[in-house]
């Protein structure tokens, strides 16, 4: 018998992100570093505050995602690198999305 073997490694990806709390509706701007469809890591300034344990909406380019943050380690210029975990969209979160998207948000 032959044993299949997948691993979903991240991948080196830079774009400008957006990373939002659901709950108080506060965005922090970041730069992805890496993504995967399972997860993704984003560097953040120094005065952002630490996301570790909270549930976020994600916005890079062309991909919007729902996820955990389960880690941060420091970086360079006192900045950090956010380890986010993939989750299952809510009907909760995915009202919040359709809520606060609109024609004066696209501007």
């Amino acid at each position: 018998m032959i044993k299949e073997r997948r691993q979903l490694n991240r991948v080196d990806y830079e774009s400008k992100s957006v990373i939002v709390l659901p709950d108080t509706a506060n965005k922090y701007i970041g730069t992805t570093k890496n993504i995967s469809p399972l997860g993704i890591a984003i560097i953040v300034s120094e005065d952002t505050p630490s996301l570790l344990g909270k549930s976020v909406i994600i916005v890079a380019e062309t991909l919007i995602m729902y996820a955990d943050a389960v880690r941060e380690d420091p970086s360079e210029n006192g900045q950090r690198v956010v380890a986010f975990t993939a989750k299952r969209f809510t009907q909760d979160v995915l009202e919040y999305l359709f809520e606060h998207i609109s024609p004066q948000d696209a501007k």
